[in-house]
């Protein structure tokens, strides 16, 4: 991760997602619970997603190389993407065939092995206390957020955020949160009306949620993995401080700009601009080497940055 970014919300998912896991697990082993099992699968998927996140952040931190000249930032990216992947296949394709085979025994007259359990009420203190540490887990991500989205409302820091690491770990705390009202609905109903469709109706609903936020996750990093430019914002900032050069050459204005976003705290500015024909080779350096200075300035994140003069004839 750069340097202004901590991994603590991260960290904290998966410790937080690790304790829930094991003690999931331990309710499925009690109860037979469909609901139960699909929620492990999901909180031990998010383990691995989490452990994926801090190793593409620590992978990005390599040095240039030769063959790669402008570092490894976008490798959080490729790991972002993998936690997707993840997310859609291990979490939410495994719950609804979960929830598939469950109503097929439902369906078949097999009896609901939660309703024969004398440990009923095992799932419900499990899924109570998850909910807890999945609250920790979320209100140390809101917290981390709040540092770096200014002001912009969730969905659009969801969308427009450049590290990965903060939206995936907010997005599945969301989803945990709510994959575990789900499981506590399920197993709940199942236990009052003494049907078990409402457990198969829970891992269910568990499966549709995973799939939806591993799309949106999916979707939002592919875009980073193409070449997202840098935020409207950056690109405002360096406009100016491009315009905002005085260094004795008269004319000088923006032909084109060009950013793009090489990894979280790394941008890369391409820019042409017109300079007076009458300006001196040194005035023309001169400027060229005060917009550079001026840009790192406005925007600390750019890494790199290359400026082309064009000389305007008259």
């Amino acid at each position: 991760m750069s340097a202004h970014e901590s991994p603590r919300a991260v960290i904290a998912a998966l410790l937080a997602n690790l304790g829930i896991a094991v003690t999931k697990v331990v309710a499925f082993l009690l109860t037979s619970s469909a609901s139960m099992l699909a929620e492990a699968i999901h909180s031990f998927a998010d383990c691995g997603n989490q452990g994926l996140l801090l190793l593409g952040g620590k992978r990005a931190r390599r040095p240039p190389t030769a063959e790669h000249p402008f570092g490894f930032g976008r490798e959080r990216y490729v790991y972002a993407f993998i936690v997707s992947i993840v997310l859609f296949s291990v979490g939410g394709l495994f719950a609804l065939y979960e929830a598939y085979h469950k109503f097929d025994e439902v369906h078949s007259g097999h009896p609901n092995d939660l309703l024969t359990s004398r440990w009923w009420w095992v799932p419900i203190l499990v899924l109570v206390l998850a909910m807890g540490m999945e609250s920790f887990s979320l209100r140390t991500a809101v917290a981390e957020s709040n540092r770096t989205r200014d002001g912009v409302g969730w969905v659009e820091f969801v969308r427009r955020a450049k590290s990965p690491e903060l939206p995936v770990v907010l997005l599945e705390d969301v989803a945990a949160l709510l994959g575990l009202g789900f499981a506590l609905l399920g197993v709940g109903m199942t236990l009052l009306t003494g049907s078990g469709y409402w457990d198969v109706l829970g891992t269910a609903a568990i499966g549709l949620l995973l799939v939806t936020v591993a799309i949106i996750l999916g979707t939002e990093t592919k875009s980073l993995l193409l070449g997202e430019a840098a935020a409207l914002a950056d690109q405002r900032d360096i406009e100016a401080a491009i315009a905002g050069t005085e260094d004795g050459v008269e004319g000088l204005g923006i032909i084109h700009l060009r950013t793009l976003q090489l990894g979280p705290g790394s941008v890369l500015v391409a820019c042409k601009i017109a300079v007076d024909s009458e300006s001196r080779a040194d005035e023309i350096a001169r400027a060229i080497d005060a917009a550079e200075h001026r840009i790192r300035a406005a925007v600390p994140d750019a890494s790199y940055v290359f400026i082309e003069p064009d000389i305007r004839r008259a």
